[in-house]
């Protein structure tokens, strides 16, 4: 077996399909896996990506966000307060928004590189 190109994995990850075919659906709810894909019967939910995806958006949003809050700080003089009312919701949605493409991406690289899970 081959192992399909990282760009076609990334593309089926980023809009949470399946990595096999890129057609049948990741997700039946927010976040749930679903068993196998609608299009092509791969066993999508035997691997899980585990913690993975959010362990590397803490890392990413960590990375880009404090360091423009920290910007933001020195440039103008808002009260603390003020500065938990804005970041607090703008992380939030940031790690929301982003967490379901990032367990996409991390289901399609497992299934990339550890084809042999997915099909026994």
């Amino acid at each position: 077996m081959t192992t399909p190109a990282l760009p076609s994995l990334l593309r089926a990850g980023l809009r949470c399909r399946c990595p096999r075919c890129g057609e049948g659906a990741l997700y039946t709810g927010f976040m749930r896996v679903v068993d196998h894909c609608s299009v092509c019967g791969l066993e999508i939910a035997r691997n899980d990506s585990g913690d993975g995806p959010a362990v590397f958006l803490i890392f990413i949003l960590g990375f880009t966000i404090v360091p423009v809050a920290l910007l933001v700080s020195l440039r103008v003089d808002w009260p603390l307060w003020l500065h938990v009312l804005i970041w607090g919701p703008v992380i939030m949605g940031a790690t929301v928004g982003m967490l379901r493409p990032a367990k996409g991406v991390t289901i399609a690289l497992q299934y990339g590189y550890r084809r042999d899970e997915f099909d026994t």
